[in-house]
């Protein structure tokens, strides 16, 4: 009896590891700026069905994000909007842009700008994550 309760208990277990290989494999191409780490956490937490791997060869998808770009808002501006009009929209301002590919295919792009700057990379991340969750792989299925 004990055998039989620990052999299903293990696979029942097991059943997230298998249904997780039935998954495209997402290779995530490093950049200058490491913003690879926030998207590869972001594919995580948002659960995109995709199996994140560490080596392109294999890849079924290419992920490959520009390195994130931060307008800095100088002081006197941020004094200068303050005094003549309102505050708002005075922070820093980044962005950046992805391309999947697919072999040789560019089969989908997004572009995400944020405010705080540098400071909102992973709010960056979640948004591409949850945006190629929805906008490309739901349509493969």
């Amino acid at each position: 009896m004990r055998r039989l309760l620990l052999v299903a208990t293990l696979t029942v277990m097991a059943l997230p590891a298998l249904a997780q290989s039935n998954f495209p494999t997402l290779f995530i191409e490093p950049g200058d700026d490491g913003f690879e780490t926030y998207i590869a956490a972001a594919m995580l937490k948002k659960k995109v069905p995709v199996t994140v791997i560490t080596k392109a060869e294999g890849a079924e998808y290419v992920l490959k994000a520009a390195d994130v770009e931060v307008e800095k808002v100088t002081t006197g501006s941020k004094v200068v909007k303050c005094l003549f009009a309102n505050c708002a929209g005075t922070e820093d301002k980044a962005s950046t842009s992805v391309q999947l590919t697919k072999g040789d295919a560019v089969v989908w792009s997004y572009s995400v700008n944020k405010g705080r700057g540098a400071k909102n990379r992973q709010s960056m991340a979640e948004s591409i994550a949850e945006h190629l969750k929805g906008d490309y792989l739901k349509k493969q299925n």
